[in-house]
């Protein structure tokens, strides 16, 4: 399979900028439309190529084992001396993945773009059982391997004074994007893809 593109090229005339005066769109905004863009360019990279309207959540879940080629976080092997260790004392020949929180937060921005894109939320791939069982795996084997548990964080809500608008904080999505410098492996937390410029 051919490796898939950063997204169109700016000199074909790909996405065009926001028109003069408006406003420029949000972290979380490019990088859902670059997400979105690279799938569809997988899409058609794949052998044969596949539309999106017969796009299942093992196309999903094929798509994110690709990704992990890209990835710069280090899970340990069960065979791995440091399996377990999440601040292992020496290197090893274990495999760079993805991390669970970079796949969980991609699929997060490429289900909301399929339905932005006008995709019926009932047929919506990125929604699908297997892909969230699948995710649920990664998180588990990747905690086991890192010696790293995933807990769901508790948001805290501050005390609304009377009169005071309550803002609701900052959402686990864009507390994804904001990276996560804990844990071994520079690709914990950060956004995905994560391919670099030598992919051809």
């Amino acid at each position: 399979m051919d490796a898939v593109d950063a997204g169109p090229s700016r000199a074909g005339g790909g996405d065009a900028g926001p028109p003069a005066g408006a406003a420029a769109p949000s972290r979380y905004e490019s990088q859902k439309r670059r997400d979105w863009n690279t799938f569809l360019q997988y899409l058609r990279n794949h052998k044969p190529p596949l539309v999106l309207a017969r796009c299942s959540g093992a196309h999903v879940i094929e798509f994110l084992r690709y990704l992990d080629q890209f990835g710069k976080t280090k899970v340990h092997l069960p065979g791995c001396a440091f399996y377990g260790h999440p601040s292992p004392p020496a290197p090893c020949a274990c495999p760079l993945r993805q991390a669970w929180g970079s796949l969980d937060a991609l699929i997060g921005r490429l289900r909301a773009a399929y339905e932005e894109s006008g995709g019926p939320p009932e047929t919506n791939p990125f929604a699908a059982r297997a892909v969230r069982i699948f995710l649920r795996d990664v998180r588990d084997s990747q905690a086991k391997a890192r010696g790293i548990p995933y807990e769901k964080k508790k948001r805290r809500r501050a005390p609304i004074a009377p009169g005071q608008v309550h803002g609701g904080g900052e959402s686990s999505s864009s507390a994804a994007l904001s990276g996560d410098s804990s844990g071994s492996g520079a690709g914990e937390g950060s956004a995905v893809p994560l391919w670099g410029s030598s992919i051809s």
